[in-house]
């Protein structure tokens, strides 16, 4: 007999000590979308989680907010930074993706985006994340 994830996430909610109020199928969800990184996510990853220990940013990666769950996310500044592949170029993709960059917004977010194109040249990517205004006071 197989467990539904409404079910686990049933489970998972009540816990006892829940250190989150973000709804408990949107962290399945992340929690899969870790395991199932794309290359281009991985590639990033690997030089983002060493920002802690460079620069003391903390950068969580495939991180519940709200209904969405961000790609990478830098809470202390709200800053989401987000890699798009192909299916973000449909129409449909870009409409998801202005109504979930309007919903960061609102609560104070802003959101970076970078093509898996970009990441071929992953230091300028990098380089790009790191003069980000938000940033400045932090990076010198």
């Amino acid at each position: 007999m197989g467990v539904s994830q409404a079910h686990l996430a049933f489970v998972f909610w009540k816990k006892p000590l829940s250190p989150t109020r973000i709804d408990p199928t949107q962290i399945i969800r992340a929690k899969t979308l870790r395991r199932n990184m794309t290359n281009g996510e991985k590639r990033l990853w690997r030089e983002l989680k060493d920002f802690k220990r460079h620069y003391n940013i903390h950068v969580r990666k495939q991180a519940p907010i709200g209904p969405y769950v961000a790609d990478f996310a830098i809470h202390e500044i709200k800053l989401i930074i987000e890699v798009d592949g192909e299916h973000h170029f449909t129409e449909t993709g870009q409409i998801r993706d202005a109504k979930r960059d309007a919903w960061f917004a609102s609560q104070g977010f802003e959101t970076l985006r970078f093509t898996t194109g970009d990441l071929d040249d992953l230091n300028a990517c990098i380089e790009t994340i790191l003069r980000h205004p938000r940033l400045q006071p932090r990076v010198t």
